[in-house]
């Protein structure tokens, strides 16, 4: 899948764009899976909101369940001060996860394509296991900002080595709230942690390096079609803006490690029942 020109490229800046890689049925295939999910979804018994302004604060029991089951996950402007929702569900969700490629048969034919196993292998993985998968809808108008993060905060392996694998399902550009990234900055140190004291249940974002974020002359936007494939190193700082758009920016989003890697207890995702889904 990948030449050795665009391996040292991965090495080099820490992400590789792969443009309309995946094909347009198979897209449409997990967009329609993941709209009959919303279809199903009860805003009033399920009303956790996702953001990422609050240091990850937030976080409860159904966000640690979602680990291993499919969650929705409604985004920070959907409600009104009432809590009633201010559009229709499909246009509220923020993202769904976390374990879609293990219990639905839509997301895990997709997760199978043999081009994902064969991108990390050419990467230089043994045995890659898919951790988690999300789908991100990025909503019209109220799709919110994503801050700068780097993967490794989230998902702590030992060593580190996980990948992340992000399709876009529809064209992506400045206005709908694409991917940001700093080119070579895999190689800055991780500046948070976020761990969680399953005691008490509950998670803290640490941090554990002042290392600035990158400024808006170190990033680069990622404007890409649909059907683009872009894998990124998990210490790679990137983020996403706010959708002023008309247009949603829908996008799936996969995170696989070596097979035996050290998975750290104190990791807000846990897979006990699941085991491992092999790439």
């Amino acid at each position: 899948m990948l030449s050795r020109e665009r391996v040292d490229e991965f090495r080099e800046q820490g992400f590789v764009v792969l443009p309309r890689l995946i094909a347009a049925e198979a897209l449409a295939s997990i967009r329609g899976a993941a709209l009959a999910i919303v279809d199903r979804f009860d805003p009033e018994a399920e009303r956790t909101v996702f953001t990422t302004k609050d240091r990850d604060a937030g976080r409860d029991d159904v966000f640690f369940a979602s680990a291993e089951g499919v969650r929705c996950f409604l985004e920070e402007g959907a409600r009104d001060a009432e809590g009633r929702l201010v559009c229709p569900p499909r246009l509220a969700i923020n993202k769904i996860g976390h374990a879609l490629h293990d219990l639905v048969p839509e997301f895990r034919e997709f997760c199978r394509q043999a081009c994902f196993g064969e991108l990390l292998r050419d990467l230089g993985y043994a045995a890659p296991v898919l951790w988690q998968t999300m789908f991100i809808f990025k909503q019209p108008r109220i799709g919110g900002e994503v801050r700068w993060h780097q993967d490794a905060t989230y998902l702590i392996s030992e060593p580190a080595c996980v990948t992340g694998l992000w399709v876009a399902l529809e064209d992506a550009h400045r206005d709908n709230g694409c991917l940001w990234v700093q080119p070579g900055g895999h190689r800055t140190p991780l500046r948070e942690r976020y761990e969680v004291d399953w005691s008490s249940r509950t998670g803290t974002l640490h941090t554990i390096d002042a290392t600035p974020w990158p400024t808006d002359a170190q990033a680069v936007a990622l404007e890409v079609p649909a059907g683009t494939v872009v894998v990124f190193h998990d210490h790679l700082p990137h983020r996403s803006s706010h959708n002023h758009s008309a247009a949603s920016r829908h996008a799936f989003t996969m995170h696989a490690a070596e097979k035996g890697a050290g998975w750290s207890s104190r990791n807000w995702l846990q897979r006990p029942r699941l085991g491992d889904f092999a790439l």
